[in-house]
């Protein structure tokens, strides 16, 4: 597969340790409810090695969204394994902190995922990252997040002073695993707990349900469900498959036919651990990942 040519670059991507915090707004997220970390938007980096990049000089990155019902986030099992799983097959990682319920309610969570995108794609060049690879994995509610963000983007404000706001939100590819990709009430019921509130009209059941929004542009999907989880339906990640089919989108389905809520890289689940497998043979197919030696 050919690759976009990117100019060469000066990288500061060695430079930047483990574990530095990014914040997404740093004079002050929009709508925010005070000045505490909870207020604040963040990513946390994780590179990986130098020797791992594609033939254009460059890595793919993905900006990962834990999961944790929009009121917490499970920042280990879904966050940083994750991120340094991805270092592992030469991947850069980005973890997400997304504001939470109740205290923060759509599209809080969604504007902060769209400026994630944008400011990981306007400072790839800083982490030799090439602005055409970079994707998003979320898990549960985190992987409701990036079903979001892959169906609802833009091409970005040129005129916007903010030079973050200029480039493009819309992810190159997008991996959800066990999320709630519908709001269909026949298929899942509401959270009480969640970001919508308590009783959310119709009209917004609808704006936040991924499937209902997919177009020939939303970008190639990678989608992992087992059939036993008993907090998010496995017709959730059917439902949108389908919505992606139709729409002409590149993407694969993966049901396994047991499986509890929350199994991350399923690394204690000897049946399910294939499914990592799965994932990289899916990001090799589309160039996102070294071929294999």
């Amino acid at each position: 597969m050919a690759f976009a040519q990117h100019p060469p670059v000066r990288t500061l991507a060695d430079e930047v340790p483990h574990g530095t915090t990014i914040l997404l707004w740093p004079e002050g997220a929009p709508g925010a409810a005070g000045t505490q970390e909870q207020d604040k938007p963040h990513l946390e980096f994780f590179g990986a090695s130098p020797d791992a990049k594609l033939k254009d000089g460059l890595h793919t990155a993905v900006i990962v969204c834990p999961g944790g019902g929009y009121t917490n986030l499970s920042y280990d099992k879904e966050g940083t394994r994750i991120a340094e799983w991805l270092n592992l097959q030469g991947i850069s990682a980005f973890v997400l902190s997304y504001r939470l319920s109740p205290r923060y309610q759509f599209p809080a969570p969604l504007l902060d995922g769209q400026r994630a995108i944008r400011w990981v794609r306007s400072h790839a060049a800083e982490y030799a990252i090439a602005p055409d690879r970079i994707g998003l994995w979320g898990f549960s509610a985190g992987g409701h997040l990036v079903g979001m963000l892959g169906t609802h983007f833009d091409a970005g404000n040129a005129s916007a002073t903010d030079p973050v706001e200029r480039v493009s939100d819309r992810a190159d590819f997008a991996i959800s695993a066990y999320g709630a990709l519908t709001t269909d009430p026949s298929v899942v019921k509401p959270d009480p707990s969640g970001p919508m509130g308590p009783h959310p009209p119709a009209a917004m059941l609808e704006a936040v349900s991924p499937e209902k929004h997919v177009t020939a542009q939303t970008p190639p999907f990678f989608l992992y469900a087992t059939g036993t989880d008993q907090r998010v339906p496995v017709l959730s990640s059917v439902v949108f498959y389908t919505a992606l089919q139709k729409a002409g989108v590149p993407a694969e389905l993966h049901i396994f036919e047991q499986g509890p809520h929350g199994t991350a890289l399923a690394q204690s689940y000897p049946a399910l651990s294939e499914w990592t497998s799965q994932l990289t043979n899916w990001l090799r197919l589309h160039g996102w990942l070294q071929p294999q030696k």
